[in-house]
């Protein structure tokens, strides 16, 4: 970097007319620190480098801009990189051990961390959280063996590292992942008053509640978006699965909430049907509560792969987006499906809205 990198955030502040916060500016410095510690210094002091933390590790309430500043910081980075969703990351892991069916798993791991090596020096997970069983047991030694070949990670998070998968299934097997996460990483708390996105959208079209004038109004809006597009029935293929879109529009697809999250679908099905679409409605999400938190995590992981790949919504409930219940088990990470529901369907958003 040839300026520091709190100048370049000051400058790209000011570029896009963003308020300027102190807590913010901290946290660049200690980003500009992890730098120079990873990467100014990994010719100069290759034999030092192993003793440096790599990761950082961000975590703080949803809207206060993680994910806008480590989005900045990763784009100036000049090194191999990639920036993964984390389903993602996980889905490619287990098609790896899938396609070496047989082999040792601390072989397989090995050799899937030297080809992760192959591809990037630093890798970036956005709202990191762990929610599958067999995800939590693995990920000590993935984890483990991916410092070991001085790959740097850094994270968003709503929650600290010691509260990752808390209260969750066999959680002491997730213990040495915390350790290993708290040992390897600098861990910053970011820390605002405001959600940024519920503070700078003008929603349009979140509809509630779920009577006859919302429902005229959403028919009317999906009339809208979807005049002079030819209605084809879309046939999704995910590992030998078929998942029929009934409703789509030349990348105009609708949904019922039942049909995405009552059944047995994950993150590798969300994310093919996302492929296929520039802009989803989905009908009648409804309240959630311990009865239904099946449904309501599948909601969540459907909402971060929307919102990873900025394709915005428009939906219908039965009441205000803060009149939201949950789960106790999924309270935490479901503020931030709240929050980002706000921006998705909302007149701006920040990410970068496909137009079809």
């Amino acid at each position: 970097m040839a300026l520091s990198f709190e100048k370049k955030f000051i400058s790209h502040c000011k570029k896009q007319n963003l308020e300027i916060n102190p807590s913010q500016i901290d946290l660049v410095k200690k980003l500009q620190e992890y730098y120079e510690g990873n990467f100014q210094s990994l010719i100069s002091k290759i034999f030092q480098s192993q003793s440096s933390k790599k990761g950082f590790y961000l975590y703080g309430d949803v809207g206060v801009g993680k994910t806008m500043i480590l989005d900045f910081f990763f784009d100036q980075l000049d090194h191999k990189k990639l920036r993964l969703h984390f389903n993602e990351f996980m889905l490619s892991f287990h098609d790896f051990v899938h396609e070496r069916k047989g082999s040792n798993q601390e072989n397989i791991i090995n050799e899937f961390v030297k080809d992760l090596k192959s591809k990037a020096m630093i890798i970036y997970f956005d709202e990191f959280q762990v929610t599958n069983i067999v995800d939590a047991m693995i990920l000590g030694k993935l984890f483990d063996q991916i410092f070991k070949e001085n790959i740097k990670i850094i994270v968003t998070s709503n929650t600290q590292i010691s509260e990752l998968y808390k209260d969750g299934l066999q959680r002491d097997q997730f213990k040495p992942f915390i350790k290993i996460m708290e040992d390897q990483s600098f861990q910053y708390e970011l820390v605002i008053e405001d959600d940024y996105r519920k503070s700078n959208n003008s929603q349009d079209r979140y509809f509630f509640p779920l009577d006859e004038e919302t429902n005229f109004k959403i028919n009317k809006f999906f009339r809208t978006i979807t005049k002079d597009k030819v209605k084809t029935e879309k046939i999704i293929n995910v590992k030998g699965r078929n998942f029929k879109i009934e409703n789509f529009y030349e990348g105009v697809a609708r949904f019922d909430f039942k049909t995405l999250c009552d059944q047995n679908l994950g993150a590798e099905d969300y994310l093919e049907i996302i492929k296929n679409c520039v802009f989803i409605v989905i009908d009648q999400i409804p309240q959630f509560n311990n009865f239904n938190s099946n449904q309501q995590q599948r909601f969540i992981t459907l909402l971060d792969i929307i919102y990873d790949n900025s394709v915005p919504i428009a939906v219908t409930s039965n009441q205000s987006l803060d009149k939201f219940t949950s789960s106790k088990l999924l309270e935490k990470p479901f503020e931030r499906t709240i929050s980002r529901l706000y921006e998705l369907t909302s007149k701006v958003m920040n990410h970068e809205t496909r137009i079809f």
